[in-house]
């Protein structure tokens, strides 16, 4: 049966009880409908309510034969109206009737589409890449000698990927690459790479694949593992520990609370240090504003114990100035072990303490503090949002089992404050600009001022 479209308007005209008074004057809704033909108001009220959609170029083409499966699909939409009466459902029911076969056809089509969709969707989720670009400026002086440090000035971009593997396992991978301002190409600066003797030293910054590691949970005990090369921390503020590591970290809940309880191996991945970590941790909310975190590290290296061993390149002038290498002992190892007490307190509405405190087992400088207060927090999506921060640290020497620098911004062995401000400029656009008076080597023959200045701009994708 083939049905001329004006037919259709008459048909569907009906169908939705169609009065002089049910339709008001509405915008165009086909192109090629004039306003003065008798099925103009029909027409566009039933393209309002989705019940019929045209050619998808905004035109009708009234003068078209339509096929069965366009009617059926109109019959189809018409008949999800709630709000019809009974004459309207009884000529419906005769055209459903008469276009079952086809009506089932598309439902069955709809389904299908719907699946395959959603299964379109599950495997484009199972693949994230994500990461920012940053741009970094600082002003670091040192005031004893009247020194400006421009080595941190740099172009950063760090680069995440995420890989599904099902619902409970997921892969990562991280790549850093660090470029600093006017180094040309100084691998020795930007990557770790020793050129005395042709090796890396670290894995840093050079663009490669510097860390893959394998996170899963256990949905029965919802408990979690991580395994593999990562950044972990150990503290709120990763006073303890906070650097890249080989190793496995595992996590349960603590029965009874909301603490997790964790194990740890962290081996290093320096070049010639054969040290590694291992330990247990826990931390969680105490209160619906306290959290608290715990963490004990014991050191694979007695207190004393040669820390590894560093190979060089020179110059032997006894035999012809020919380059060989020299391998000689590592340092002494200060501390064997360390813990630290860390605690976050909303003090107030968008106002926030956080306290680290760690110490080892050295004889000299053996203990860490890192205070921070928080006022609001910055929110990506969210343009003019900003946070202003005030820190007060107190990096022992050897108060750390191996500390996160935060980029040459905190070192061991420095004390001072940091006073800084973040702002969202637009979304995925974050700015931080900070100020630190410092001394370094405190309590050291070799002690000096330092004012660092620092402003970058991060580019979130």
């Amino acid at each position: 049966m083939k049905i001329n479209k004006k037919v259709l308007a008459i048909l569907t005209g009906l169908t939705v009880g169609m009065s002089s008074t049910a339709f008001a004057a509405m915008a165009d809704s086909f192109t090629d409908v004039p306003k003065d033909h008798w099925s103009y108001q029909a027409l566009d009220y039933l393209a309002k309510e989705g019940i019929i959609d045209g050619m998808g170029d905004n035109t009708f083409q009234g003068g078209r034969t339509m096929t069965r499966y366009e009617m059926a699909s109109i019959v189809a939409k018409a008949m999800q109206k709630n709000d019809l009466n009974y004459g309207d459902k009884t000529v419906l029911e005769k055209l459903e009737g008469e276009y079952a076969g086809e009506i089932s056809n598309i439902e069955k089509q709809v389904d299908q589409n719907t699946k395959d969709i959603k299964g379109l969707k599950d495997e484009v989720g199972r693949v994230n890449i994500h990461g920012f670009v940053r741009t970094q400026y600082d002003h670091d002086e040192n005031t004893t000698q009247d020194t400006l440090d421009k080595q941190t000035n740099r172009f950063y971009m760090n680069l995440y990927g995420d890989f599904k593997v099902n619902k409970d396992w997921t892969a990562h991978f991280q790549s850093e690459t660090n470029r600093h301002y006017n180094d040309g190409h100084d691998r020795n600066k930007e990557t770790g790479f020793s050129p005395a003797n042709g090796r890396k030293t670290w894995s840093g910054h050079d663009g490669n694949m510097q860390r893959i590691w394998v996170d899963g949970y256990f949905p029965n005990s919802k408990s979690w593992v991580s395994v593999g090369r990562a950044w972990r921390g150990l503290g709120m503020q990763n006073v303890l520990f906070g650097n890249e590591s080989d190793g496995i970290q595992f996590g349960v809940p603590i029965l009874g609370t909301h603490l997790t309880g964790s194990g740890f191996w962290m081996a290093s991945t320096g070049d010639g240090n054969k040290e590694s970590i291992y330990g247990v941790a826990a931390w969680g909310a105490v209160g619906h504003a306290v959290d608290v975190n715990f963490a004990y590290g014991k050191s694979s290296l007695d207190k004393g114990e040669v820390n590894g061993t560093t190979t060089y390149a020179y110059a032997d002038s006894n035999d012809g100035y020919k380059i060989k290498e020299k391998t000689v002992a590592g340092s002494k190892n200060a501390r064997s072990y360390g813990w630290v007490a860390s605690t976050g307190i909303n003090l107030a509405k968008n106002l926030r303490f956080l306290a680290d405190y760690s110490r080892t087992d050295a004889d000299f400088q053996n203990n860490s503090l890192a205070l921070r207060l928080n006022y609001r927090n910055t929110d990506l999506n969210s343009p003019g949002t900003y946070q202003l921060y005030t820190r007060y640290i107190k990096y022992g020497a050897n108060g750390w089992l191996a500390g996160d620098d935060e980029w040459n911004s905190i070192w061991n062995g420095t004390k001072g404050w940091i006073f800084g401000v973040k702002y969202v400029p637009a979304k995925n656009i974050e700015w931080e600009t900070l100020y630190s008076p410092q001394v370094r080597g405190w309590s050291q023959d070799w002690q000096y001022d330092r004012k660092l200045f620092r402003t970058q701009v991060d580019y979130y994708f």
